[in-house]
């Protein structure tokens, strides 16, 4: 089997992805798995040129095919903030809890019609001589108070488009059938099936 290396130490998306490739070809590893593997600082204004970079610096310090993304959620009433910088939006050190309680003081009583959000994630896939980047988006509203205790980062305050449910309140199943990154990764697929 083809080794293929996500840049990334998050257990939580290691988990996801894994899951999600688990029909491919690949032996499916993480930066936790090889020795120096990168620390990549995110520092790009886009989350293109983050997946792109940590793509990069992961293919060169393993030589192996590397899938990086980013992901950023995008509020509406924020001017698209947190974006870029959604891991880091209480500060560089933030919990998952830090980010939560600072979006919720950010909308603190922004009326529904105005908690319009978007989750976006950017996929890249860098190996020799080849790179591609593939999005997935989903729309959905910014809840006032969290709900649900699965996922991780932002999922108890996001309600998709269409549901009653946050991301939080949902099994794995069902949010890998809908979020951003399964929309992503689909994507992604796509590429590796071709390479």
């Amino acid at each position: 089997m083809t080794q293929l290396l996500l840049a990334t130490n998050n257990r939580h998306k290691v988990e996801e992805i894994r899951h999600f490739l688990a029909s491919l070809p690949y032996t499916v590893l993480s930066l936790a798995d090889i020795p120096n593997g990168p620390i990549t600082i995110e520092d790009e204004p886009t989350l293109e040129g983050n997946a792109l970079k940590k793509g990069r610096e992961a293919y060169n310090a393993s030589g192996m095919l590397s899938l990086a993304d980013d992901t950023g959620l995008e509020v509406f009433y924020l001017t698209m903030k947190p974006g870029v910088l959604s891991a880091r939006y209480a500060g560089e050190m933030a919990t998952y809890q830090d980010n939560c309680d600072k979006l919720r003081l950010s909308m603190m009583g922004v009326p529904p019609r105005r908690r319009k959000a978007q989750f976006r994630t950017v996929i890249a896939i860098v190996g020799k001589g080849f790179e591609r980047t593939v999005e997935g988006r989903v729309e959905g509203i910014i809840l006032e108070e969290p709900r649900g205790n699965q996922g991780f980062g932002y999922d108890p305050l996001f309600v998709p488009a269409g549901f009653s449910k946050s991301y939080a309140e949902m099994s794995t199943e069902e949010k890998n059938q809908l979020s951003h990154r399964a929309l992503a990764l689909t994507h992604a697929v796509k590429v590796l099936k071709q390479l």
